[in-house]
């Protein structure tokens, strides 16, 4: 190779690094904002734990590549804590005598993970005692859920502190899969998220799946006023769930519940959505438009930076920052 041509392509590969690394910084600073508002940076553990997010991504892929099925839930895991008391680890705080925790409360008895993120703090405590919160490891963890399923990596603004309590009577704040539209854009909105964090937010009901408890009214004597299922799926349904079961389990996204991409919005668009909340969508104008447009032309990588976009807004929700609460050496215990 000449000379000439070696120069040329150290260049090219120069422009190329100094290019990705300041469309790179464009992003951060565009999709972080939200965040950055309530105190969170992306670099809040760049000097601290350097390796934290190498660590995070080590385990939840060693773990993920094990057991697949876990994802959905350590997403979920994230959303039920950011909607009581905010993102401050509160839903991972056992019960105590005199005291019931959300984690024992009705809506969480179906929650999973705790395990995987107890392993996680574990290793980053080992690297980095004392230093890093258990609701930012929930953050972490979340995002890289979903990066396991194919879904799109996006920064997650860390900075957050623990919460020191937990009241099971507070997830009441939790949206129910019964709740109709205008239940489920009050309870966001609430949180400071809009109409359309509700519809992307929605769009994590791509992967994982429900108990047959959790849908059997709609399917045997349904009285609801929202949009009824369709007649294919409901018998579909009603052969894989029978009155009464508690154990079986259905797919949120029939034949893609292990895939994060737009397939749910299809479904939903359908009229199979398996909860009322995800019917629910179709009887708003914009979140039906949102539905329609994912279950058509629009480009599934449009909703994956909605998604992550909608995720950063909600990691933000309530957070407690600088010397409120604490970092707990264990995430089920206050120090």
């Amino acid at each position: 190779m000449r000379v000439s041509d070696h120069l040329i392509k150290m260049a090219s590969r120069t422009l190329f690094v100094l290019l990705s690394t300041l469309a790179f910084g464009l992003v951060l600073s565009s999709v972080s904002r939200p965040a950055e508002a309530q105190g969170l940076t992306v670099n809040f553990y760049n000097k601290t734990c350097p390796s934290l997010e190498l660590i995070v991504f080590s385990e939840v892929s060693s773990i993920l590549n094990l057991v697949p099925s876990l994802a959905a839930p350590l997403l979920r895991l994230h959303f039920h804590d950011c909607f009581v008391r905010g993102c401050d680890a509160s839903v991972l705080l056992n019960s105590t005598e005199g005291n019931v925790a959300e984690k024992d409360a009705t809506p969480n008895l179906s929650l999973r993970g705790f395990g995987v993120i107890d392993r996680v703090k574990a290793k980053v405590e080992k690297a980095c005692p004392g230093v890093v919160s258990c609701a930012d490891i929930l953050a972490l963890v979340a995002r890289d859920a979903v990066v396991m399923v194919r879904g799109k990596f996006w920064p997650v603004a860390t900075g957050r502190r623990d919460g020191l309590v937990s009241f099971s009577n507070e997830t009441y704040q939790l949206p129910q899969p019964t709740a109709n539209i205008t239940t489920l854009i009050s309870m966001f909105q609430s949180k400071g998220l809009s109409v359309k964090d509700l519809v992307v937010l929605s769009g994590a009901h791509t992967i994982g799946i429900s108990h047959c408890s959790s849908i059997n009214h709609r399917l045997y004597n349904f009285t609801g006023k929202g949009p009824a299922l369709h007649q294919e799926y409901l018998s579909k349904l009603r052969t894989i769930c029978k009155p009464n079961d508690t154990v079986t389990f259905v797919e949120m996204d029939p034949g893609s519940f292990r895939t994060f991409d737009t397939s749910y919005y299809r479904g939903v668009s359908k009229r199979r959505g398996v909860f009322e909340s995800d019917e629910a969508l179709l009887t708003h104008p914009l979140t039906k438009a949102y539905v329609l447009s994912h279950a058509g032309e629009a480009s599934q990588a449009e909703f994956m930076e909605d998604f992550g976009n909608s995720m950063i807004s909600m990691a933000s929700v309530g957070v407690l920052t600088g010397s409120a609460g604490e970092i707990r050496k264990k995430c089920s215990v206050i120090n």
